[in-house]
């Protein structure tokens, strides 16, 4: 995928089976992907290769991936880690953001959902490398600010363009109102939560969808985007 070339992921896992499904999927995706099978060998690639994103496994033998983060933390690296964790290890997550992870995944987990968080990653903090995105039949263009909904540009405003970004990229993904109005109206907005409903309403008209299949409201829930 064009989209994602010259994009350096690391993966970080001592499950060779874990390393070699993701490797696979990801250089498909388009990524340039390296891989360690512990922490001591993810210090020595990272050095040379300078990922923007790393993907460590939390439980490894010797150096673990809570390790290999505070690492780069200490020493600036701009890296966006993302931390793999099994579902029992609550406190290492609480461990893993404390000391500068960006993200977490639970084990097991699919792999439309960690692409998915890679790209919300890049996005946020490398918004210059992805250019051009194409999901299905949206395509973003963070450098010109547009989406694109089958080769048509839709005529967005600023936040519908942020609100359809986010929804477009976590395709498939369940998103509350309240992680909505975070992640595009800002942690500080003080209005009302159905001021979502309204937006999506209006993004529903403009791409025609009066079914509502390719946004979702899922009851109680929130709003899920799909592509087929």
């Amino acid at each position: 995928m064009k989209a994602h070339q010259g994009v350096r992921l690391l993966l970080v896992d001592d499950e060779p089976h874990i390393l070699q499904f993701l490797e696979l999927g990801l250089t498909n995706e388009g990524f340039d992907v390296r891989t360690a099978p512990d922490g001591l060998s993810a210090l020595a690639v990272a050095d040379e290769f300078k990922p923007h994103v790393a993907i460590l496994d939390i439980m490894m033998p010797g150096m673990n991936g809570l390790d290999v983060c505070r690492h780069f933390r200490n020493e600036e690296a701009e890296v966006a880690v993302i931390m793999l964790t099994a579902k029992d290890e609550i406190d290492d997550r609480v461990k893993g953001l404390s000391i500068g992870a960006d993200d977490y995944m639970v084990k097991p987990f699919s792999f439309d959902e960690l692409l998915a968080r890679i790209q919300a990653r890049l996005r946020n903090q490398f918004p210059g490398l992805l250019g051009e995105v194409r999901c299905g039949p949206f395509v973003i263009d963070s450098r010109r600010k547009e989406i694109r909904f089958k080769e048509t540009v839709l005529e967005l405003s600023p936040t519908e363009y942020e609100l359809l970004q986010h929804l477009v990229i976590n395709h498939g993904l369940v998103l509350s109102k309240p992680m909505i109005l975070d992640k595009v109206w800002g942690y500080d907005f003080r209005g009302e939560e159905n001021i979502v409903e309204v937006y999506i309403r209006s993004l529903r008209e403009k791409l025609g969808d009066k079914e509502h299949r390719i946004i979702r409201t899922l009851r109680g829930a929130g709003y899920r985007l799909d592509l087929t």
